[in-house]
């Protein structure tokens, strides 16, 4: 069965933005419980107790090593007859049959202040002015529940079916996407030639050869 290629990966601004604040926390937690069992281990106490802080000390530290290396491994990708949205964790194919319509909007004005948490307020403060794309949804392709599990609040601006996409090249991607769901391919549509240089090209060809 051949492959079907997709088209341009647009990187989550919103999954790279939450890594990058979580990843300090989880990675001075588990250096503070590293030196902890240090301490336990030479007070001489119970040997489960500095083995359980030491592997608990050490696993947050892998995990913040992890998470910064897939810290832009969460993206939205188009295909010709749906959008794949992956993260680390997660890997879904949204058909376009589901979309009801897409439009732009401000992520400021999408979240405001009063609406969400403190600690998400602080996320959306640093691209509140940046455009986004909301997509309106039939339906999820899995229960609500479990897409919100694997997702930040902050991909949904309610509790309608719907995703927020907020990616650098918003425009690239609402342009191919509207292409997309008109019958055209995956990719980003090519400029087109202007018209007059089309019509000169074309009177150009009608003159008779010089002699």
């Amino acid at each position: 069965m051949a492959k079907v290629k997709g088209g341009q990966r647009y990187p989550l601004i919103i999954y790279t933005l939450m890594m990058d604040r979580w990843r300090p926390w989880i990675f001075w937690l588990g250096l503070s419980l590293l030196v902890l069992a240090g301490i336990v281990f030479y007070w001489g106490m119970d040997q489960w107790r500095w083995v359980a802080l030491g592997s608990v000390g050490i696993f947050n530290i892998f995990a913040s090593i992890l998470m910064k290396l897939v810290r832009k491994g969460a993206y939205v990708q188009p295909f010709p007859a749906y959008l794949r949205l992956v993260t680390p964790f997660l890997r879904l194919n949204i058909s376009y049959k589901r979309f009801r319509r897409t439009l732009t909007a401000n992520m400021g004005a999408i979240f405001p202040p009063n609406r969400i948490s403190s600690a998400q307020a602080e996320v959306v403060q640093q691209v509140a002015g940046m455009s986004v794309i909301v997509i309106d949804l039939t339906g999820h392709p899995m229960s609500q529940p479990v897409l919100r599990f694997f997702l930040s609040p902050l991909f949904f601006k309610d509790k309608t079916p719907n995703l927020v996409i907020l990616v650098e090249d918003w425009m690239g991607l609402s342009t191919t996407l509207d292409s997309i769901r008109s019958g055209g391919s995956a990719t980003a549509p090519q400029p087109q030639q202007p018209q007059q240089k089309r019509a000169a090209s074309s009177i150009l060809s009608k003159l008779p050869p010089k002699k």
